[in-house]
């Protein structure tokens, strides 16, 4: 056996005092994959001639709007994974990945004429992507009696450029408002603008017209490319279901394979993502039933909602970040988007055929419930022909397999990297050694750890199916072999009650 201590080395002998702080690691069960999050987006036209492409990380909303632009893309998914007044994704870290506007990239316009003299006091309300207000400031149209067009126009400009995070400005002349989008994109384009006269039209009419539409969208690949070494487990796609930048984020991720794995998916990189991509149509199914082999988009529906798309996506990042970082053996089905504008209705969603319709065709789900969006089903686009039930549907049995690797490539670093590989049969003193036997035990450790997490079902398959040995070609090279069932999680309860009459007998 070796020294105790190396604090003071065995050659010195004058007298002397030392003392060695080492890391160690003393968990007896593997913590779970640490999430992080990667936001692309772009930021707004004022702050494009000093854009900074350089990945920053943010710990608040208000940093993302003092370096990237309030109001811009990059803030309205910041402020709800990172709320002003707390909660969001609780300390999971979030990347900023920004783009630049792309080429020729137009602004979403947008004009209200008022009409009419008020002929009462009252407070009419501009709605502005949904929203009646942002930050806690609201956009309200404080009306007095004897307000012409031109002084309610004025006033609809200072009251939406009083909110700092609002994504649009205002400028007018005598008559119509000017409302233009702080960024320009196609982003921008999903922008809608009404007055909610609040049941009490106090003589004004108010028209909202079109002017120009916003376009274009950067290409994200650069982004991606500084991704790196680094894990980020979950990407907010901040352009919704723009083709381009979908197949995009599919080809740099890439697929699991047997034989052939691509991607981030390569056996010496497997750091792959989930990018949560927003929509607020009423039915998105045809969208992902066209990428029925890939796994790298998950849709998150805020269907019929005036809120951007870009929203929903950030809406659903809160939810599954929250229950991969620190239940992974459980879903987000169930939980209600914290903070996404609702209709009324919902459309297609509220039939329960239609939501089994759109799961079956790679398409998640979502309900309207008091008021909020709950989640039905969170899932890939991924429903492979011929694969039933299909492996990578499910957002939560991917992040299963990415827990399960993660803690394996821990053991891996603490027990087997780096060490020398000794014969079962021999007795070694020497530091940093690993014996097929001794790793083959671990594993069997390991797997119960996974069953007590929650994470697999039926231990003693996983153990049955270890096999550890050395390679038959490289003495350098130790191999290891395993299978495990991923864990169910209830999606479907069916009861059937039998239900009869209790009948009296003659005596």
């Amino acid at each position: 056996m070796g020294s105790i201590s190396n604090a003071v080395l065995d050659t010195y002998i004058s007298r002397v005092v030392g003392y060695q702080l080492t890391t160690g690691n003393f968990q007896t069960v593997t913590p779970n994959l640490p999430q992080r999050i990667a936001v692309l987006a772009e930021a707004n036209e004022s702050n494009q001639a000093t854009l900074d492409l350089t990945p920053f990380q943010i710990t608040s909303a208000q940093q993302a709007g003092s370096r990237y632009g309030y109001g811009s893309p990059i803030y309205n998914i910041s402020r709800i994974l990172i709320p002003l007044n707390g909660g969001g994704v609780s300390g999971i870290p979030v990347w900023i990945y920004p783009q630049a506007k792309a080429s020729g990239a137009t602004f979403k316009s947008i004009g209200i004429t008022p009409t009419g003299v008020a002929i009462d006091n009252g407070t009419h309300s501009v709605i502005i992507a949904g929203r009646g207000g942002l930050d806690g400031q609201a956009y309200d149209i404080n009306i007095k009696a004897g307000d012409t067009r031109i002084e309610i126009t004025a006033k609809i400009s200072d009251t939406i450029n009083a909110v700092l995070g609002c994504p649009v400005t205002a400028t007018d002349d005598d008559y119509t408002n000017n409302i233009k989008s702080k960024w320009a994109g196609l982003t921008a384009n999903d922008l809608s603008v009404s007055v909610n006269t609040n049941g009490n039209s106090l003589g004004i009419t108010y028209t909202i017209s079109n002017i120009t539409s916003g376009s274009g969208t950067p290409s994200v690949q650069p982004a991606l490319n500084l991704f790196g070494n680094d894990w980020n487990t979950i990407v907010v796609n901040g352009y919704g279901t723009v083709s381009s930048v979908m197949t995009a984020l599919e080809q740099f991720n890439g697929r699991p394979d047997a034989t052939n794995p691509t991607g981030r998916y390569v056996g010496i990189i497997m750091k792959p993502f989930i990018a949560i991509t927003g929509t607020t149509i009423d039915d998105p199914s045809s969208i992902s039933d066209a990428r029925l082999n890939d796994l790298t988009v998950a849709l998150a529906p805020a269907p019929l909602s005036a809120g951007l798309p870009m929203e929903a996506a950030a809406n659903m990042t809160v939810l599954a970040a929250l229950v991969s970082q620190n239940t992974p053996n459980l879903d987000v089905a169930g939980n209600n988007y914290p903070d996404m504008p609702t209709p009324a209705l919902i459309g297609s969603m509220a039939s329960y055929t239609n939501r089994n319709l759109f799961v079956n065709k790679g398409c998640s789900t979502v309900d309207l419930v008091g008021g909020q969006y709950v989640v039905q089903d969170f899932i890939t686009t991924y429903h492979k022909v011929g694969e039933n039930p299909p492996q990578f549907r499910y957002f939560r049995n991917i992040m299963l397999d990415l827990n399960i690797r993660f803690s394996y490539y821990l053991l891996e670093q603490i027990n087997v990297v780096d060490h020398q590989i000794a014969a079962d049969t021999d007795t070694v003193t020497a530091p940093k050694i690993i014996k097929p036997k001794q790793w083959l035990q671990i594993l069997n450790a390991f797997a119960d750890q996974l069953g007590s997490r929650g994470l697999i079902v039926d231990v003693a398959f996983m153990q049955a199916s270890i096999k550890v040995g050395l390679s038959i070609n490289n003495p350098d090279r130790l191999e290891t072999y395993f299978k495990y069932k991923r864990s169910g999680f209830t999606r479907v309860s069916s009861t059937t009650a039998e239900a009869g009459f209790n009948f009296g007998t003659l005596n």
